[in-house]
């Protein structure tokens, strides 16, 4: 596949002209260390999973970083947490030099623990998920966003089996002593099989024969490495007896088909699991919006005990969004119930209430379903996210 722009971009221009550090993270093969060296093709780059590099920066950090000229990129840093004090010293001492270190990593809160004792104010940080709907159009429910299935669509299923067996022996392994990999791969499947549900770690702790605490830690990995979306309730004024417990959706679509073993767009079609897969690249194309963007993770839904519930809510230019994500691809007034209701409970709010839907063959253009509230196609409620 050809190269395609990241929105992302933008915004590490932006911060290499105000900070001297800027941080990148994001899943393994987002694609976070391609964009750095397209935007500084002359910039000395360092792998840190290279055992014989990392043998190198432990025996003498002082040394290795004094043989570097910036801008310097270090890639994977989380494998070598010990060079951000060294690299924060060479900061303080010429603290107006800007743009001069550039760190990647896949492992969001180990990293983010150490730039923050490291680095606090140093440091722009930034996050890179796979490629969105925004930046190429072959980013579809199937394939997901990874640059390289993109790339080779025809070996989708090879592709993947190869990423999580990468996964699973690198990421996992160094943040937490997994015993039994096999029985976390289980989990793996077991999770997309869920995909966009209520979370309850019970049904997870039964079926794998492990306890509530492990399924606790095992989605804590999920989500530091980038892999899951975690997706709250939302509470205010919205009055009482709200679901609390938060939705859980694999980050890649692409990802969650595999592991269900959805091989094609007609398997997808017919699969019992098709809605869940449409609203979990609905909840991934927002959040890439507000991270391209440089802003906070922010998405929410609305269930109450009575049955109300409305997918997804995020606050977006100063409004409150709704969205009801339809897998189908006519709308009619009925399915605006949900969104009708609870925006009444906020008559004076400002909201935009959106019913998102598949395009169909010869698509309508967005339009009004019920009082205040529009349907408009996926690709369209991403031009408005990303306009």
């Amino acid at each position: 596949m050809h190269h395609v722009p990241r929105t992302l971009e933008a915004r590490v221009c932006a911060a290499r002209r105000a900070f001297p550090v800027i941080v990148v993270t994001g899943p393994r093969r987002a694609g976070k260390t391609s964009l750095l060296r397209r935007l500084m093709p002359g910039a000395d780059y360092v792998l840190l999973e290279d055992p014989d590099v990392l043998g190198r920066v432990r025996a003498d950090p002082h040394g290795f970083l004094d043989e570097r000229r910036p801008p310097v990129i270090l890639d994977e840093i989380q494998h070598a947490p010990e060079l951000l004090g060294y690299v924060r010293a060479r900061v303080d001492r010429a603290p107006r030099r800007r743009g001069q270190w550039f760190l990647t990593g896949s492992q969001e809160l180990p990293l983010m623990a150490g730039v923050s004792e490291s680095l606090a104010g140093r440091a722009a940080v930034l996050q890179l998920l796979p490629l969105s709907l925004a930046e190429t159009a072959k980013v579809t429910p199937l394939h997901g966003g990874y640059p390289e299935v993109l790339a080779r669509p025809a070996a989708r299923d090879l592709w993947f089996s190869s990423y999580l067996q990468t996964y699973l022996e690198r990421d996992v392994r160094a943040i937490t002593q997994v015993r039994d990999l096999a029985t976390y791969r289980r989990f793996l499947g077991l999770l997309a099989s869920r995909h966009g549900q209520v979370l309850n770690k019970s049904d997870f702790a039964a079926p794998l024969g492990v306890s509530i605490p492990t399924i606790g830690e095992w989605l804590r990995i999920l989500e530091v490495t980038g892999q899951v979306i975690i997706v709250p309730p939302y509470f205010e004024n919205f009055g009482k007896r709200l679901i609390k417990s938060p939705k859980v959706y694999l980050t890649d679509s692409g990802l969650a088909c595999h592991l269900v073993g959805i091989r094609s767009n007609a398997e997808l079609e017919r699969s019992p699991f098709l809605g869940a897969i449409i609203e979990g690249f609905v909840a991934s194309e927002i959040v890439k919006a507000q991270l391209n963007r440089g802003g906070r993770r922010e998405l929410y839904f609305f269930r109450d005990r009575p049955g109300l519930e409305v997918d997804f809510l995020f606050p977006w230019q100063s409004r409150l969004w709704m969205v009801e994500v339809k897998a189908g691809r006519t709308v009619q007034s009925g399915d605006a119930a949900s969104l009708v209701s609870l925006g009444s409970r906020r008559p004076s709010a400002r909201t935009e209430r959106l019913i998102v839907h598949r395009a169909a063959r010869h698509a309508m253009s967005t339009r009004v379903v019920a009082p205040g509230v529009t349907a408009a196609t996926i690709e369209e409620l991403v031009a408005r996210l990303n306009g």
